[in-house]
């Protein structure tokens, strides 16, 4: 298994970064099919053989990924898909 995790610092406040990683979820969940929910400020979200959150904080994001076995050989892609979404989203 390889776990990719990413923290990212923002200017934006609590409440517009999560409003943006729902948008990165959507994303996420067409493209993947991944299920996506949130429990206070962390947005967990799972498909076979991939299983992360981002926490979203008053200044920070952070993304964790755990890939299984299948997928572990694409750790390097998975981790600049999602330093692409993060500059995408949080700017």
């Amino acid at each position: 298994m390889a776990t990719v995790e990413i923290t990212r610092e923002h200017a934006l406040g609590k409440e517009e970064a999560k409003v943006r990683a729902q948008k990165m979820a959507d994303k996420l969940a067409t493209k993947l099919g991944a299920e996506c929910r949130w429990q206070d400020d962390e947005l967990t979200f799972q498909r076979s053989g991939v299983d992360g959150s981002i926490l979203v904080g008053e200044d920070s994001v952070r993304v964790a990924v755990k890939l299984g076995m299948m997928l572990s050989p694409m750790a390097g892609m998975v981790k600049g898909e999602i330093e692409k979404a993060l500059n995408r989203y949080l700017v």
